[in-house]
């Protein structure tokens, strides 16, 4: 009989040996999420407040760490943000932001947002109201050297809030924005690429030509910053200038209905924040893209004398032809200093998109300003 219970003992021994490694390697996987929680809301802390210096405070009505045991969650209720270095200042309020990270890959945090998210000037009702289906943002990285990050949005709407009922000042299926470091680190020397995809997207105030649904596809590289510290990016932009950086749109594709664009090239900035350089458009339906670009009413309103002229310039009395027959005179124009070009299998006409201080000509046509970017 003791011999048996002897053997039992044995037996039994590996069994509770098991429960006191499971025990204890719970006990201190607890241990150490409670210890990442932690040093996750030290590291938001920081993070506040370094955004703080650059002008942009972040706040909470209420806020929790949660995610056990695989994953470490700070949800935010009432999330605000204040940018008070823009002018006027803007303060955004949503309704909820939940951010995540998974224990086993710290450098990924994905942060979703929840709506409506309201748009004012500080003490003010809120000018523009913001609303998806879904909004989140990946960041890969740290807080201090961030490596690259995304933002998508499903469904966004963009209203402005009058006392007579609001108005849409845009609106997309889909729009996506990513920003990676390919050069350079983040404290020197950043070499910057930006990509915005939008699909179906739409801004009726705009422009008549931006009323119509379009999607867009751009890529693009900044070169000239000196870091990538927290900043506003007029101070950005006021920096490549002054370093004599560049802009350069590796491509840009917009299609918008029967009409297809696609251009590529390098632009700089002037000292007062205006874009300058060339770049080549290749356009299907440049007949389209005038008459949506109301071409006859600018031709009346004697806007173009400097497009009549160059016009005059390439084929003596085209000016002339231009002043009486509008979209026609401008077409022989354009034809004339245009090259005939295939774009997806279609006719298509390759032109100079050019930048003046801000200034947009296509061709010898000025076809809209592009707002200082500082």
């Amino acid at each position: 009989m003791a011999y048996d219970d002897t053997v039992l003992r044995r037996r039994r021994w590996p069994i509770f040996l098991a429960l006191v490694l499971v025990v204890v390697l719970t006990a201190a996987w607890s241990g150490f999420w409670y210890f990442a929680a932690g040093k996750a809301h030290e590291t938001l802390e920081g993070w506040r407040a370094r955004e703080a210096k650059a002008g942009r405070t972040h706040t909470c009505g209420s806020e929790s760490v949660g995610g056990f045991p695989f994953r470490l969650e700070v949800r935010c209720i009432a999330p605000t943000t204040e940018l008070r270095s823009n002018q006027p200042p803007v303060v955004l309020k949503a309704q909820e932001l939940l951010a995540t990270v998974q224990v086993y890959d710290p450098t990924l945090l994905i942060t979703e947002f929840s709506g409506p998210l309201t748009i004012a000037e500080p003490g003010q009702s809120p000018a523009y109201t913001a609303s998806w289906a879904l909004a989140q943002s990946s960041v890969r990285g740290t807080p201090l050297t961030p490596e690259r990050a995304s933002i998508v949005a499903d469904g966004p709407i963009v209203e402005r809030n009058n006392h007579g009922g609001n108005a849409t000042v845009f609106k997309a299926r889909r729009i996506e924005l990513h920003g990676r470091i390919v050069a350079g680190s983040v404290t020197e020397n950043p070499v910057i690429e930006l990509v915005l995809r939008a699909a179906a997207a739409a801004a009726p105030d705009f422009h008549p030509a931006t009323a119509q649904p379009l999607d867009a596809d751009i890529s693009t590289t900044l070169r000239g910053l000196a870091d990538f510290s927290p900043k506003p990016w007029t101070v950005r932009f006021r920096e490549l200038q002054e370093r004599k950086g560049s802009i350069e749109v590796i491509k840009a594709r917009v299609q918008q209905g029967e009409v297809i664009a696609v251009s590529a090239g390098m632009l700089s900035l002037t000292p007062r924040g205006g874009l300058d350089g060339q770049m080549q458009i290749t356009v299907v339906g440049i007949e389209q893209v005038l008459k949506a670009l109301d071409l006859d009413r600018i031709m009346s309103e004697g806007k173009v004398g400097q497009a009549v002229s160059a016009l005059d310039r390439l084929v003596p009395g085209l000016g002339n032809l231009a002043r009486h027959n509008a979209r026609p005179g401008i077409m022989a124009g354009l034809g004339a200093i245009g090259q005939d070009a295939v774009l997806d299998g279609k006719p298509a006409v390759t032109l100079p998109l050019r930048f003046v201080d801000g200034a947009v000509m296509l061709g010898p046509i000025p076809v809209g300003r592009v707002p200082p970017l500082f």
